[in-house]
């Protein structure tokens, strides 16, 4: 029996073991004996799905799509109902989730959506992520799946943002977010805008050009050949500015990095979640005898979806569906693997999103691409409505939290840090977080979450606060601007397909609108003095709360737009660039 594990059964392995009278004394103690309790920390495994709706599974009211493993976990563990993520981002979302504070602490740079983060935009060296503490504290770290949070810095190799300089002894999977670039005969999504424009351009240059050379052909007019070689120069630049870099975008963004090595340029999508879950599960063989974290970071559910013939055509929500499915029977091969090594009762296993589904994500081949986000207003890059904001969060961990609770206090993705230090025995000084330990919630020792104010974000901009009294149910939401839907009357922003945060894309509210998430979690109703009694005090206190959150951002170094900007020397490449390119060569089973 290997230290950290709960013994269980009686059969004749565990007689002996009665017989050893220090054994027997762990034994009689309680039936709850976990890992730290045997003088190792316990086994941390973090799953996390790309843009996925809390409505998309069963355990969260959804009974079209089958998430048996996901439901298993909620029914074992417990399921929290308000999960808030830091942003509606990935980004952002996922800064914070690292390192347990508001993305603005960090400089602001990360907050973009980054298409070539080959540049300098990512997390700072010097930010610290729980991947780095428990790295600290004997941990063995892996990271699996996506990243998005930058590579190099300065030069090429230098891999100042990468994972192994966050505290991950290892990492295999996408340095980048996934592009529907990066799968042949999928529309385009990156800097289209711009692709046409220089598209346009390219087309006139070359089109003036011929019809000079066709009017001196002709003798209509004197031309001077040097015009015309200067004009078929441009042309010609012209052309390589447009094309080539977006030809090229699969080969230099959708690429697989196993630690500081790229192993695949471009990747072969169409096996990517298995060798994900591969990767995951082999991580977990290796450290079986020593405290580990794993944050599985999915590829699933964001676009392009996947189209495994094993799960094809198998859901009633088209390829979305199918691909939720196919999420869900890759927890059930993790839990299965943590489970059949006997792991089950050292091992804390949690589940969430980034943020919440992409409402705007559709066309009319495959249908709806996006996550449902139950009966929560808006989704994804809609800044604090709740669709955008609230997702899923299980936690499982037998014989240390009961089965089948349900937590309605707010928590926040951002609780995962403050969480694992603590669970690690982490007691070295730290800097200001803005998450709090969930152990005390979780197991029941307190009924009331830590966090009574909680701030939301649409990009940069503040938007959102809510408050939760003391000694009320009441959760209150204030909004003071809103991202303007389009076309009006829509859910969304289907016109733009993701919303935009400043001038006239969004509608400022004085007074701010009000609502009562307990009364009201889909927002449909704004209080109003004559619906409201505490309405000047909702102002009021949550003003006060902004105006210390502001004061905590005046003394930040906010991080220039340009350190984001593309930069050729910087992008990951195994060859030589521009001319990269390479094929694992077979999918890792250790």
């Amino acid at each position: 029996v290997r230290a950290g594990r709960r013994v269980g059964g009686a059969g004749p392995q565990m007689l002996s073991l009665l017989a050893h009278p220090v054994l027997s004394l762990l034994l009689l103690a309680g039936s709850d004996v976990t890992g730290g309790e045997l003088g190792r920390s316990p086994n941390i495994v973090l799953i996390m799905v790309d843009d996925l709706g809390i409505g998309d599974m069963g355990c969260y009211g959804n009974d079209t799509i089958r998430t048996p493993n996901i439901d298993r976990l909620a029914s074992e563990g417990i399921k929290l109902t308000q999960h808030i993520a830091a942003a509606p981002l990935c980004t952002p979302s996922r800064a914070a989730f690292m390192t347990g504070r508001y993305a603005f602490r960090s400089g602001e740079s990360y907050l973009q959506v980054l298409l070539f983060l080959g540049g300098s935009g990512g997390l700072p060296p010097s930010e610290t992520t729980f991947a780095k503490r428990l790295q600290q504290q004997g941990y063995t770290t892996g990271l699996v799946g996506k990243w998005h949070l930058g590579v190099n810095c300065e030069q090429r190799g230098d891999h100042c943002h990468h994972p192994n300089q966050h505290g991950f002894s290892y990492f295999y999977g996408l340095p980048f977010t996934l592009f529907n670039d990066c799968v042949p005969g999928e529309e385009r999504d990156i800097l289209t805008d711009l692709q046409q424009t220089l598209r346009n351009l390219t087309l006139m240059l070359g089109l003036g050009l011929f019809t000079l050379v066709f009017v001196r052909a002709c003798g209509l007019l004197e031309v001077s050949l040097w015009l015309l070689a200067a004009l078929f120069l441009l042309s010609l630049l012209a052309t390589a500015v447009w094309y080539l870099p977006f030809k090229l975008l699969p080969t230099w963004n959708c690429i697989i990095m196993r630690n500081q090595e790229v192993i695949e340029q471009p990747m072969t999508v169409e096996t990517l979640p298995q060798r994900l879950l591969a990767e995951a599960e082999g991580f977990i063989k290796r450290n079986v005898d020593r405290p580990f974290l794993l944050f599985f970071s999915l590829a699933h559910i964001h676009t392009p979806l996947f189209n495994n013939p094993a799960f094809a055509g198998k859901s009633l929500h088209g390829r979305y569906g199918d691909n939720i499915e196919e999420v869900d029977w890759m927890i059930g091969k993790i839990t299965e693997t943590v489970d059949s090594l006997g792991l089950a009762n050292s091992t804390l296993m949690y589940f969430t999103s980034d943020h919440g589904g992409h409402l705007e994500e559709a066309d009319s081949h495959i249908g709806q691409k996006g996550g449902w986000n139950s009966i929560y207003k808006g989704g994804k890059a809609m800044g604090g409505w709740e669709g955008g904001i609230r997702v899923p969060g299980i936690f499982r961990w037998p014989g240390r939290l009961a089965a089948g609770r349900v937590l309605d206090e707010p928590t926040s993705l951002m609780d995962l840090y403050p969480t694992l230090k603590h669970l690690a025995e982490d007691t070295q000084p730290d800097r200001e977080l803005d998450g709090h330990d969930l152990m005390p919630l979780l197991e029941g020792k307190v009924a009331r979450s830590q966090h009574e104010f909680m701030f939301h974000y649409c990009g940069v901009y503040l938007n959102a606060v809510r408050w939760h009294p003391h000694g009320s149910e009441s959760i209150f939401k204030v909004h003071f601007f809103t991202p303007n839907f389009s076309p009006p009357g829509a859910g969304g922003c289907y016109h733009t397909k993701i919303c935009q945060c400043f001038g006239e894309h969004v509608t400022h509210h004085d007074p701010p609108l009000i609502f009562d998430l307990y009364r009201d979690p889909s927002e449909s109703h704004p209080l109003t003095p004559a619906t409201e009694p505490r309405y000047a005090e909702i102002l009021e206190q949550t003003a006060a709360a902004v105006e210390r959150h502001r004061g905590a951002r005046s003394d930040k170094q906010v991080a220039d737009d340009s350190d984001i900007l593309w930069r050729p020397w910087l992008q990951p490449c195994c060859g030589t660039f521009p001319f990269c390119g390479c094929k694992e060569d077979t999918i890792s089973n250790n």
